[in-house]
């Protein structure tokens, strides 16, 4: 098979991870007598610094002709810090999304046996723990109509019947593809959006009989995977809500470093960690590169090469319980970026 990817580093941390998910790809197309390319292209903070556009057109261009993204993170404190600035490097990652239609955001939830003790929940709690947020990601506030002055400021909740079933279509059969149990996370008893969102969530659920369907407000859902993460299998919901979602469940695992996920929609698929552009790390060789890693494992079963996924997966268990891990699971380890990431080459 022939791949040809676009990579889309980003700010902070997101080139030395980025080389460490291009090298896997390289690594395992090899192993697997695949032809893999890359093509490489500016986004975030480094966009608006070259061209004064967080995702300039040449990138836009670079992504449609691609028949995957691997991106890693935006986010530069110089924007961070200055709340006047019109143009943001956030913004690159909103457009990414809008342009090439991404509106599905895939994020597994999994613990790893030997990082139980990792993570803040006690060790029964997370030990099987393995659910997917599915968040809707091209509608909501963060697209809708916006307004903002000195006295005033609001930002508009919409969303439209066809925004709504093609997610929870996505859903339902992610859903079939697990333990056939789908969470609709909404707060239908206050917002408007919400109670379309149950709607048409209610009116779909006869459609796959097979999948156990309930309902759960968001706060309640908050605590839900505090208490028992475990209840979940598959859960979906709005954008705002699946944003802070989402990150709620990536500590679950113990570092927001090991977790991957794709965004998936009309045009050439997203696959990145989940992660931010940490720049405080940044040339420090401390960043974990196996949340960007692992999303190359998800591009991979994304394109039905399964036995190629399963590699990556199970050699990154093998880093984490042989202890090859960067300072963020091990404060005392001699590991880095690099040697982390060379190791994973070398068991390849």
């Amino acid at each position: 098979m022939d791949f040809k990817i676009a990579v889309l580093p980003g700010d902070g941390i997101g080139p030395e991870i980025a080389l460490w998910g291009v090298n896997v790809m390289k690594a395992v197309c090899e192993k697997f007598g695949h032809k893999v390319s890359f093509t490489y292209a500016p986004v975030g903070a480094v966009a608006i610094e070259a061209c004064g556009d967080p995702f300039p057109p040449e990138t836009l261009k670079v992504c449609e002709e691609a028949d995957a993204v691997l991106f890693s993170a935006v986010g530069d404190p110089k924007y961070d810090n200055d709340p006047t600035a019109k143009v943001r490097p956030e913004q690159g990652l909103l457009a990414m999304r809008k342009q090439l239609g991404l509106f599905a955001n895939i994020r597994p939830v999994e613990t790893f046996r030997c990082l139980l003790d990792k993570s803040p929940l006690k060790r029964e709690l997370v030990d099987g723990a393995d659910f997917v947020c599915i968040r809707e990601l091209t509608g909501g506030m963060y697209f809708g109509e916006k307004f903002e002055s000195d006295e005033r400021a609001y930002d508009t909740n919409a969303y439209t019947r066809t925004e709504i079933e093609r997610i929870l279509r996505v859903a339902f059969d992610y859903a079939r593809r697990r333990r056939r149990h789908l969470t609709v996370v909404d707060k239908a008893n206050v917002l408007a959006s919400s109670r379309l969102w149950r709607r048409v969530a209610q009116e779909m659920a006869p459609d796959y009989p097979d999948v156990t369907t309930d309902y759960m407000y968001v706060d309640n859902a908050a605590m839900r995977m505090i208490q028992e993460p475990k209840f979940f299998d598959v859960m979906v919901t709005e954008n705002t809500f699946g944003d802070i979602l989402t990150d709620e469940g990536s500590v679950i695992s113990g570092s927001m470093g090991l977790l991957p996920s794709a965004s998936i929609g009309e045009k050439t698929p997203v696959f990145e960690p989940i992660h931010g552009s940490w720049p405080q790390a940044k040339g420090k060789n401390i960043a974990n590169p196996l949340a960007q890693v692992l999303s190359v494992a998800m591009l991979f079963e994304y394109f039905g090469c399964a036995e190629e996924g399963a590699l990556i997966r199970r050699v990154v268990a093998e880093s984490l319980d042989q202890g090859i891990t960067t300072p963020d699971l091990n404060p005392a380890s001699t590991y880095g970026t690099r040697e982390v990431g060379a190791w994973l080459i070398s068991r390849i």
